[in-house]
């Protein structure tokens, strides 16, 4: 069979295409390849209020799992309420809303061999052919920037008792830093079932499951609370960028989608914003022809690229200048600015004024070394 488009990996940004293809163009023939599973893996995906148009929100609606009116932030030196809703997606619920709207157009268990951008060649000696062929399939083997790294565990609890929490706290940096930007990170599912996560911005992309579940254990008995059942478990390693070359190269001739592409916040690593942005850009293509369709890709992750510059000097200047230990003097700065400013970091659209707003004043790094951190770009393109 002759496919319209084939999209390989059915993670978070190939899923959204072809969850928004179903909605408006129902006619094309889209096949979602999965070598695992189920479509999704095993992940969280959250975002912000402002990070999506109204329209998007509408469409991406059916598959949100949770959300809430605000959230939290905690620091040592400040405790702050956001009143701008939060959102979160689970994958089990990713899954079940794709292979409903997909039906056999969905192939699970299904490794591939090679991909090409009309051509893919699964790992059985079978060949799929399609007028264009998306590769979503994580991170590039061999990435072009350098990088730091969110390293990061998260467990889903039920508790023996309610927790009370009524919005999430994005981030507790009130605990040991551990040489690192550390944070707690809690969502509440249900009066007694908690998201709990321990996250680490570190230089190193090494991550030790084994201390971060004990860490996990220990903070919630701080709180405490008695964990009764563990629910489910996920971690990652999600690269924060700092200086390089934009991905995938320019010259290339595949289109790739999501993490392969580039496609999430240099300092947030949140990647739902642009993988709605690429959907909606793919499904507003006539025929989405390989030609057509990496000039797309290749088109939106150059604008990604360019656009997210001042933070990727964030980044450098979060983990190349000061100690480690104290990064969150960074942050709870960060989290002192206006509700707008806030809004607009995560959402990636920055204003000079508010540019201008997280620069100035007294640093919370040595100036010194703020300095040589933002100039020191290395191939910096």
């Amino acid at each position: 069979m002759q496919w319209d488009l084939i999209l390989v990996g059915a993670g978070l940004a190939n899923g959204l295409i072809a969850w928004r293809l179903q909605q408006v163009r129902p006619e094309l023939n889209v096949l979602l390849i999965e070598q695992g599973e189920a479509a999704g893996g095993n992940h969280t995906w959250s975002f912000h209020h402002h990070d999506l148009s109204p329209e998007q929100h509408q469409w991406i609606a059916p598959l949100v799992a949770h959300s809430w009116p605000g959230y939290d932030v905690m620091f040592p030196s400040l405790t702050r309420h956001i009143d701008q809703p939060y959102y979160t997606l689970f994958s089990d619920r990713f899954a079940h809303r794709l292979t409903e709207a997909l039906g056999d157009n969905l192939r699970l268990n299904c490794p591939v061999a090679a991909v090409s951008p009309q051509r893919v060649q699964l790992a059985n000696g079978e060949t799929l052919t399609a007028r264009a062929v998306i590769d979503g399939r994580g991170q590039p083997d061999a990435p072009t920037q350098r990088c730091a790294w969110q390293l990061f565990v998260g467990q889903e609890w039920r508790l023996a008792h309610p927790h009370g929490l009524t919005r999430p706290l994005l981030m507790d940096a009130t605990v040991p830093q551990c040489n690192a930007y550390r944070f707690f990170y809690l969502l509440p599912l249900s009066p007694d079932t908690l998201l709990i996560e321990d996250t680490r911005f570190s230089n190193a992309p090494a991550l030790n499951r084994d201390d971060y579940r004990a860490a996990i254990k220990d903070y919630a008995a701080q709180r405490h609370w008695t964990l009764s059942a563990l629910l489910r478990e996920e971690s990652g390693c999600l690269p924060l960028t700092l200086a390089g070359a934009p991905p995938p190269d320019s010259t290339a001739q595949q289109p790739c989608s999501g993490m392969r592409a580039g496609l999430f916040h240099a300092v947030t690593g949140y990647s739902l914003p642009l993988a709605v942005r690429l959907a909606d850009a793919v499904a507003g293509l006539g025929i989405p022809d390989a030609p057509r369709v990496a000039a797309l890709t290749h088109a939106l992750a150059a604008q990604q690229w360019r656009s997210q510059g001042f933070f990727r000097l964030l980044n450098r200047m979060l983990f190349l200048a000061g100690q480690p230990d104290h990064r969150w003097r960074v942050m709870q700065r960060f989290y002192g600015l206006p509700d707008e400013t806030i809004a607009r970091f995560y959402a990636g659209n920055l204003t000079l004024s508010d540019k201008a707003r997280i620069l100035t004043g007294k640093p919370p790094v040595p100036v010194f070394q703020a300095l040589r951190a933002a100039f020191n770009t290395g191939n910096e393109q």
